[in-house]
């Protein structure tokens, strides 16, 4: 039976497959190159395949080497799972939380969120990742969060799921826009036909067009935003009209702008803000008071 690898000869694996860099891999792992390689040739001798291509232009890990790869990183999910186990006997609310949180909530919900934190669970240290909910949906599977703080809907089966509240869409567009003039705007299909979009990928876009019941392909200027301030902005340039979170509108994003923000009549479309962990996580007590939390 082969030698049984160490976590680092792991680490410096994963860290390469996803450089393809020694250099970079060794820089990521805080190590030295040459220490890099010869963990490598350790590991190759000790499970007696090659796991790694490389000449002087290029590096590429084998067939063999992206299997060893992906079990490589279930095993340090769960290396780390155990340390974290052990750090959460010592007490609850102590300790590194790891928590990823999309664009669209990040800031404008972490500028009140994160003092609250600090002043109920001062011992507790909350390390930040702001990803497309897809991203965050992998790093938590992977091991690599605690919590994602998404919205809804969006898919979330076999993950532990809690509900923290509602937030309204509102529509945006400038001040003369005649068709935000009255006191009942119904977001119908000649509204709809205006609203323009976030780019793929991220999960708001996705909520506005089913708020809306069109088809992407009806954004006739062809062009999408990558962020929520590029929306204002094109907003602003009379490109067309948007939907705006609430939490958004609410802090401030259309200040110093000619932009006018008002809601919708109901029943208004709404996305859910939701706290998401993996069913196994050895965080439980930390997830369910940071529901608490955010709740409030």
């Amino acid at each position: 039976m082969a030698a049984l690898p160490t976590i680092k000869q792991l680490r410096y694996l994963i860290a390469l497959s996803e450089t393809l860099s020694f250099t970079k891999a060794a820089e990521s792992c805080f190590v030295g190159q040459s220490t890099l390689s010869a963990g490598l040739k350790e590991l190759e001798d000790s499970l007696g395949v090659q796991l790694v291509e490389r000449d002087k232009h290029s590096v590429s890990v084998t067939p063999i080497g992206r299997g060893v790869v992906e079990r490589a990183q279930r095993l340090i999910a769960q290396a780390d799972d155990l340390v974290e186990f052990v750090e959460g006997s010592a007490g609850s609310m102590v300790g590194v939380i790891k928590l990823g949180v999309i664009p669209t909530i990040a800031p404008f919900l972490l500028p009140t969120l994160l003092p609250k934190i600090r002043e109920q669970f001062p011992k507790l240290k909350v390390v930040l990742r702001e990803d497309l909910s897809g991203n965050l949906m992998d790093k938590l599977n992977r091991h690599e969060l605690d919590f994602a703080l998404i919205a809804l809907p969006y898919d979330t089966e076999g993950f532990l799921t809690k509900e923290l509240f509602d937030d309204e869409f509102w529509i945006i567009g400038n001040e003369n826009d005649p068709a935000l003039k009255g006191k009942d705007i119904h977001l119908n299909n000649k509204l709809a036909d205006r609203i323009l979009l976030l780019e793929e990928g991220n999960c708001l876009r996705d909520q506005t067009i089913k708020a809306c019941k069109r088809s992407p392909a009806a954004n006739h200027y062809g062009i999408e935003a990558t962020s929520l301030l590029t929306l204002v902005q094109m907003v602003e340039s009379d490109l067309g009209i948007a939907l705006l979170p609430e939490m958004a509108v609410k802090s401030g994003l259309l200040k110093q702008t000619n932009l006018i923000a008002k809601p919708l009549s109901a029943p208004a479309p709404k996305r859910k803000i939701a706290l998401v962990a993996r069913p196994s996580t050895a965080r439980i007590e930390e997830f369910n008071a940071l529901v608490k939390v955010m709740k409030r």
